[in-house]
């Protein structure tokens, strides 16, 4: 409504609401600036309800943009594990998938999510393999998903970090430390490697492989290619 169309209602309402006029010419007259004034308010309301949904769609991408986003490739990247035996246990999973997402460009933001597929083990022995997959150990037809979900990152050294997070393997979870160090930080790329170790007894696996003595820590080391591809780079201490 311009200032023009404001002006005649108003000199409209003066004039009309005279007690002159008859009483249904007046009310008459009320209905029509009443709805013009309606209008106004409408026009006002939809203006200021614009204006909110524009600024809450902003923020959000305000704050992604404020954040680093790595993506892991799994082709350039391993996980594998060793155990201490009288016959070498080592191997390799070949189905896996990790994240490390950040809410701020603060180190301390970050979380690393690694799910391991338990049934692509690999140690190059069907015999061993087969053994790894059942009851006694990962059991991975009740338990296929073998996972690390930090819950917090500490900075050790320049390029060393302590990740405290859950280690969930035959439906089982608890608490463990990947110890990591990083290449490449600041450049956008780089490599993410580290170890975890951990008692499979505390995790229900207490049985043996025939004719196998085999130690009870087990190591798990990760080998990670990562890729900043959008947002500014972690902070790290110096």
């Amino acid at each position: 409504m311009n200032a023009m169309h404001r002006q005649e209602i108003d000199s409209a309402e003066r004039t009309y609401a005279s007690p002159a006029w008859p009483a249904p010419a007046r009310e008459k007259v009320a209905m029509c600036t009443k709805g013009a004034t309606d209008e106004r308010i409408f026009a006002r309301m939809a203006r200021t309800a614009i204006l909110c949904l524009l600024a809450l769609a902003g923020f959000p991408l305000m704050t992604r943009a404020q954040a680093p986003v790595f993506v892991i490739t799994p082709v350039a990247s391993t996980v594998k594990f060793n155990v201490k035996a009288s016959v070498a246990i080592d191997g390799t999973f070949d189905k896996w998938n990790a994240t490390l997402t950040f809410t701020s460009p603060d180190v301390s933001t970050g979380v690393l999510d690694i799910e391991i597929q338990a049934a692509s083990v690999d140690t190059g022995s069907g015999m061993k393999d087969g053994k790894l997959k059942g009851k006694d150990f990962f059991d991975v037809k009740n338990n296929p998903v073998i996972r690390f979900l930090s819950k917090k990152i500490v900075q050790s050294g320049p390029t060393t970090f302590d990740v405290q997070g859950d280690f969930t393997i035959r439906g089982v979870t608890k608490p463990e430390t990947l110890t990591l160090a990083v290449t490449g930080a600041g450049t956008g790329s780089g490599t993410i490697k580290g170890t975890m170790a951990f008692d499979r007894k505390d995790y229900g696996m207490n049985s043996g492989i025939p004719f196998i003595k085999i130690a009870d820590r087990v190591e798990v080391t990760v080998d990670l290619t990562a890729k900043r591809v959008s947002g500014p780079p972690v902070t790290l201490t110096q």
